[in-house]
């Protein structure tokens, strides 16, 4: 017989989940009223930032951001559409496509960054102390939510770097 969730975990998962979903749509509303698109092309924009060269095939953004193929493809379109990235044929491969962020591209990141992160400290920064968030931080990476280890400070810096430092 396999072993069922206690209480406490329940209680826990379910807190997790709602929170989650409350942040986030706080985050997004926090981005639309400043004018800014949905926070998922900012997640965009960021990853092909740091990418090498500023380019990914469209299958390692989609890994990168954890969201379905379907998604992931509509994205890239609304992105290519704006000017915001590019798609490029792959010189060795000639089947195979990039996404590159353009400059215009860089410029909303950075712009969004601001409005992104006075968010952050509006929902969760100003909620928990220091030390309550490295806590959180710690018992997120326990559950495996960022990915293993050394992907807690990888995730962290996806969200946190500076987007001055993107260049």
């Amino acid at each position: 017989m396999k072993r069922r969730p206690s209480t406490e975990a329940t209680e826990a998962w379910i807190r997790l989940m709602r929170v989650q979903s409350r942040v986030l749509d706080a985050v997004e509303q926090d981005l639309k009223r400043a004018g800014f698109p949905p926070l998922a092309w900012y997640d965009a924009l960021l990853e092909l930032s740091r990418a090498p060269g500023g380019e990914l095939r469209p299958v390692e953004l989609e890994k990168q951001m954890l969201l379905p193929q379907y998604s992931t493809s509509r994205l890239i379109d609304r992105l290519v559409d704006e000017g915001l990235a590019v798609r490029r044929e792959c010189e060795k491969d000639k089947r195979g496509l990039f996404v590159a962020v353009t400059e215009e591209g860089r410029e909303l990141q950075k712009k969004m960054w601001y409005s992104y992160s006075s968010a952050i400290e509006r929902h969760i920064g100003s909620k928990l102390s220091d030390a309550d968030a490295a806590q959180l931080s710690a018992l997120l990476e326990r559950l495996g939510c960022c990915g293993g280890p050394g992907m807690a400070k990888d995730a962290a810096d996806t969200v946190c770097r500076d987007p001055g430092s993107l260049r």
